[in-house]
């Protein structure tokens, strides 16, 4: 009987996948406690989440992507195993810049009034959407390279 994790899968790639679930979860938590009135757990919860995010994707994210992925672009992207990791890529830079962009301007007054959003609700939803496209293709990144025989 074999464990939770794929024996050839990283120990990195394990704790980054775990890690992301979590914070992906996290987020949900704090979309909840906004709904409920909690808007400061809400705020220290989800710019914690935006902020933890960004060394593990440093980290454990973009040297495999840079080392595996890039060399063989544009010529592989049509294959799921080039083409799914870039689409997380792509996203998950547009989840993260939109949740730097969300904490400056919920939480600072650095952005100009005039780059200043107003309707908060349809940002943080598009960032919580962003969030799990991007943790949905990382899941499938993970399986495609290191379950055995798993294909698309």
């Amino acid at each position: 009987m074999g464990g939770l994790f794929p024996p050839n899968a990283p120990a990195t790639s394990d704790v980054a996948a775990v890690v992301e679930v979590a914070l992906a979860v996290a987020l949900v938590v704090g979309a909840f406690l906004a709904r409920t009135g909690h808007l400061r757990a809400h705020r220290y919860l989800q710019s914690s989440v935006i902020l933890v995010n960004i060394p593990i994707v440093l980290y454990a994210m973009v040297p495999p992507y840079l080392e595996y992925i890039a060399p063989g672009l544009p010529a592989h992207l049509a294959q799921p195993s080039s083409l799914i990791p870039s689409i997380m890529l792509v996203a998950g830079a547009a989840a993260e810049l939109l949740g730097i962009y969300i904490i400056l301007v919920a939480g600072t007054t650095w952005i100009p009034e005039r780059y200043r959003f107003r309707n908060y609700k349809i940002w943080m939803r598009t960032e919580l959407g962003l969030w799990w496209a991007v943790v949905v293709c990382g899941l499938l990144t993970y399986w495609l390279f290191f379950v055995p025989g798993a294909a698309l």
